[in-house]
């Protein structure tokens, strides 16, 4: 299964790059096409564990100004 996650960035919050490199350190590869970033979590996942992502990388880019749209493909 893979997750994507689709950022959009305020002039007013964090430099793209800072959430690019938090986005990497988080293990998500950066992607091209219709989605920015994505994790292949290499497994069948829970939509439980693919919340808990979700809420680590919430927590993660908190006071960032981005707005993440998150999608799990099988």
């Amino acid at each position: 299964m893979e997750t994507y996650v689709d950022v959009y960035v305020s002039t007013d919050g964090e430099k793209t790059s800072v959430i690019y490199d938090i986005l990497l350190r988080l293990g998500f590869k950066p992607a091209l096409g219709n989605h920015d970033f994505v994790y292949d979590w290499e497994k069948i996942v829970t939509i439980a564990e693919v919340v808990s992502l979700a809420d680590k990388v919430q927590e993660e880019l908190k006071g960032s100004g981005a707005f993440l749209q998150f999608t799990t493909d099988r």
